[in-house]
This record gives C-alpha cells, sequence and structure tokens, in this order.
C-alpha cells in the first residue's frame, strides 16, 4: 500500500523553498511508494491570516482526509511567529500542543475515532519563519546579495532567534542595507532551493531536523503491493 504525505504550510514561498531544498528526498521516497505533497493556505481565502487558518480551518481538513483515506499521513508546518495566534503558544511544544488540542476537538465534533486518525497526524513547525532557512543556507544568501562572506548579525544556531528579531526581520534588513528588497516568493526558494536540505538540518537542529528526519522514516510500500 503506498503512502500519501501531505504537508500543509502557510504560504507560496514555505511550499516553493521546501519542495526545492528537499526534490532529492522527496523523489526517493516517490521510488519508495510514498508522494510527498506541500500545500500552502490559499491566499485568497485567508489573506493576510495564514497562520490563524491553518491552525484552525485547515485541522479539521485534516480529520477529513485522515477518516477518508486510510493511506493519507497529515502534517502541519506553521511558523512559530507571531506567537500565541489562534491559541497560547510561544515554544515549539506549546505549538504542538494547542494543534494537537485543536485536532483531537476536530475528531470530536466528526464523532470519529480519535486513535487511529491520530497517529497519522502530525505537526512540526519553522523556527521561528521560513527565513531560518534562508539564513542557515549563508553560502547562497552571501551570493544573492552579491558579496563574497556575510558577518554575521543573528545567532547561530538561527533557530535561538527570538519572537522579537525572528529570522524574517533579519533578511529583510540584510536586504535593505545593500538597497535591495527582499522578495520570500522569489529569494527564499532561490536561495533555500541551492542549499543541501542535509545542511540545513545539520544547521537547525531544533525543528527541521525532525522534520526531515520524519521524512526520511516514512515506510515506503512493499513492491508487492504498488
Amino acid at each position: 500500500m503506498s503512502l500519501s504525505v501531505i504537508v500543509y504550510v502557510e504560504g507560496r514561498s514555505d511550499k516553493d523553498a521546501l519542495t526545492a531544498t528537499l526534490g532529492p528526498l522527496i523523489a526517493r521516497k516517490a521510488a519508495e511508494g510514498v508522494a510527498v505533497k506541500f500545500v500552502r493556505v490559499a491566499d485568497s481565502e485567508n489573506r493576510g491570516h495564514n497562520k490563524r487558518a491553518l491552525l484552525t480551518r485547515y485541522v479539521r481538513k485534516a480529520v477529513d482526509i485522515l477518516r477518508n483515506d486510510p493511506t493519507a499521513v497529515v502534517a502541519m508546518m506553521p511558523d512559530l511567529s507571531p506567537p500565541n495566534v489562534a491559541f497560547p503558544h510561544r515554544t515549539p511544544e506549546e505549538l504542538d500542543s494547542g494543534l494537537r488540542a485543536a485536532f483531537n476537538a476536530a475528531v470530536s465534533a466528526k464523532h470519529v475515532g480519535e486513535g487511529p486518525l491520530s497517529a497519522r497526524f502530525q505537526v512540526f513547525c519553522l523556527k521561528h519563519d521560513l527565513e531560518a532557512l534562508v539564513l542557515a543556507s549563508e553560502e547562497q544568501l552571501a551570493a544573492r546579495l552579491g558579496v563574497a562572506e556575510l558577518k554575521r548579525t543573528w545567532t547561530v544556531p538561527v533557530e535561538d532567534q527570538d519572537h522579537d528579531a525572528p529570522p524574517e526581520r533579519v533578511v529583510e534588513r540584510l536586504f535593505r542595507d545593500r538597497d535591495m528588497r527582499f522578495v520570500n516568493t522569489v529569494d527564499a526558494p532561490l536561495i533555500i532551493g541551492n542549499t543541501l536540505y542535509t545542511i540545513l538540518a545539520e544547521r537547525c537542529p531544533q525543528c527541521f531536523r525532525p522534520f526531515v528526519e520524519f521524512l526520511e522514516g516514512l515506510p515506503g510500500a512493499p513492491l508487492s503491493d504498488r
């Protein structure tokens, strides 16, 4: 039996950048019978509120997907910042707990048995946002900015940035200091997509590495089931 994995993210930049850097891993899993697909929140429906939609309405969508398709796995991967959207959270652990509570509430409201579904529902996050992976792609970021080397103005590891100075603000400042404008839907996929996902996992061990390990560990279908 093949496996279908849907990873919900907040926006187009997340979808495109993660698909680009994880392309080799996604292709390898596809050869093993595991289809991995990143799905973004629909901007036209949730303009300016993508995180809130992901933490509420898309959790309910996840329940419908899982109860209708026994081969499906749904993973939620919102940004950690800004904090306290939809429910109180400032840490990955609090985000995980809140999302699972929302999932269980949706399961209960739809009168579905929780046990089998919760095993196929996974929670991850970008700490604090996609731009953490941009800063972790130091060589590619420097090339995009047209410099040989960047002087670090951020915390290393980059996931130790905080809500007051999330990676997105740091990246915007780096571009602005060079009279450039950071366009996340263009620059993030180019920078992150040209960085090996294994390097990003090494440089972002707190939240990105567990997500990579989750994908790597997905069980492939036996040849007889394909």
